[in-house]
């Protein structure tokens, strides 16, 4: 052997890979951890209004409550500035912070039990979408097992040649205008499975199929227009009418999207003319053989009742889905219900024996265990935060800040802190309610309309949902075989450029 081979296999051993999911979760973990050592526990008082009573409950910090008529004289009071109303017919419906009662209190430092704890009560809180994606998982395996799925994709593969692209850029808008309408984002991770095959078939990688699904969705809430969990939570808890800003909304998501479609394409056609140029070339062979398993667009495979029944009984599903999220308050427990039905029909049409068809379900069932679980350790890193009492310590200091500027330095650090918030409270409904009635109001004294402070917590942290790995990006990248190292070097320079749209925007909404 000589000496260059020998040379370039010590290179080999020594290069290492980026770690896995869950090792990425549990370092942050650690150090939600150690954050809750560092950073003061400190909390607001609430105010929560109760309907069957019209009255408001005073939460203290130490967890005494006062009960008081509900009325508008008690906002006052309280410095509260969301209208009555909005209490009364549901607009607001969690509890709100009370400005000016910020009060440091004994501190509860999350340690090694609490962080062991943690992963395994994520897992029991996240138990309605991890559901949903075991049975989404034995479904597509059974689709798979009885050819219905190649039969689908090579069709649809060979009707789309020479535009393979408009297929992309249809995923995209879609999604994106699921996102801006009704916050399209976690039950996306049910469609990778169905468009990967398509998208790969086609001549693109992976990337192309998670960046047209998920950045969408990310794109469509992060310049929410309608979106009831986020801009019109953040609308009524701020006081403010949700048309105050919505030409401005509209021009942001069709230029948001547009932006996120010529990147696409960019990155899209350097891979279809030259495969080696993927950023996941050395993962695209095994991610290949995991979603092309069986299928050969080459090849005319025939379409029996069985497959084209079950393949128009799945896709139903995705419409009653979306009805049902959209008009009928429908969440994980009614979705998974959905899919259940669908899975029980699709096994008796199947034509597979019912131990076959039970085994095969269960397989598809266990090859998702891997995203079940990172999405419960992701809650874990909610959770350690949360008990260690420093998020709302993290909102008055920023408060504190933003306070002190004015005009368009006030809307642009304040969409740069709503990033940073938007690690440690990733609900977009919770983040609303807990800081609008604490940051609007600043919004008067430096002579800002509040409809811009909407939407700088809109950008900010629809911004980080690109990366933030508490939120739904390192379950994708699990699902489909991508580390989270590739991602970013594929989104960040987006990131930098929708950012930079975003504070663009936030110039023109102060200015006019």
């Amino acid at each position: 052997m000589s000496e260059e081979t020998k040379k370039n296999q010590v290179i080999k051993k020594k290069k290492r890979s980026f770690p896995t999911a869950f090792t990425v979760l549990f370092l942050i973990l650690v150090l939600s951890s150690i954050l809750t050592f560092l950073v003061p526990a400190g909390s607001f008082d609430r105010l929560r209004y109760q309907a069957e009573d019209n009255t408001f409950v005073r939460i203290a910090i130490d967890g005494s409550e006062t009960t008081m008529p509900a009325s508008e004289e008690v906002l006052k009071e309280n410095n509260i500035t969301v209208p009555y109303e909005n209490f009364v017919n549901g607009k607001v419906t969690k509890p709100v912070a009370i400005p000016g009662t910020y009060q440091e209190m004994e501190s509860k430092p999350q340690g090694f039990v609490d962080i062991l704890k943690a992963p395994i009560i994520g897992v029991a809180e996240s138990i309605g979408i991890i559901t949903f994606v075991l049975i989404l998982g034995g479904i597509i395996e059974i689709l798979n097992k009885t050819g219905a799925f190649a039969a689908g994709v090579g069709a649809l593969s060979n009707k789309t040649k020479g535009k393979e692209f408009v297929l992309v850029s249809i995923i995209l808008f879609l999604v994106s205008l699921g996102g801006t309408t009704f916050g399209f984002a976690e039950e996306t991770i049910a469609f990778y499975p169905i468009l990967m095959p398509i998208i790969l078939a086609s001549g693109y990688d992976a990337i192309v199929c998670i960046s047209a699904i998920f950045l969408g969705s990310a794109v469509g809430t992060m310049f929410s227009t309608v979106n009831p969990f986020s801009v019109v939570v953040a609308s009524n808890a701020a006081g403010v009418s949700l048309g105050a800003s919505l030409p401005y909304k509209i021009v942001g998501v069709i230029g948001a999207t547009l932006i996120t479609l010529f990147y696409i394409r960019r990155y899209a056609v350097k891979v279809k003319n030259d495969p080696s140029q993927s950023i996941i070339a050395d993962e695209m062979p095994a991610i290949r053989e995991r979603f092309l398993e069986g299928i050969d667009t080459n090849v005319v495979h025939a379409f029996d009742w069985r497959k084209s029944v079950s393949l128009i009984i799945f896709a139903l599903a995705f419409v009653v889905m979306i009805w049902g999220v959209t008009s009928q308050d429908w969440w994980f427990e009614e979705m998974s219900a959905l899919f259940l039905f669908i899975g029980i029909v699709v096994m008796i049409i199947s034509g597979l024996s019912e131990k076959e068809a039970v085994s095969t379900f269960l397989s598809g069932a266990a090859s998702l265990v891997s995203v079940a679980l990172i999405i419960g350790v992701a809650r874990g890193i909610n959770i350690i935060l949360d008990n260690g009492m420093i998020s709302d310590t993290f909102l008055f200091q920023a408060s504190e800040i933003i306070g002190k500027m004015n005009g368009f330095a006030f809307a642009v650090v304040q969409m740069i802190l709503y990033t940073f918030l938007g690690i440690f409270i990733p609900s977009s409904s919770g983040l609303a309610t807990l800081s609008m009635p604490i940051i609007a109001p600043l919004a008067d004294v430096v002579n800002v309309g509040r409809d811009v402070v909407v939407s700088a917590y809109n950008y900010g942290q629809g911004l980080m949902a690109f990366i933030t790995p508490t939120g739904l990006i390192l379950a994708t990248l699990e699902l489909v075989g991508v580390t989270y190292d590739k991602w970013l070097k594929f989104v960040l320079p987006l990131m930098i450029i929708i950012g930079l749209f975003a504070i663009a925007m936030l110039g023109l909404q102060v200015m006019f």
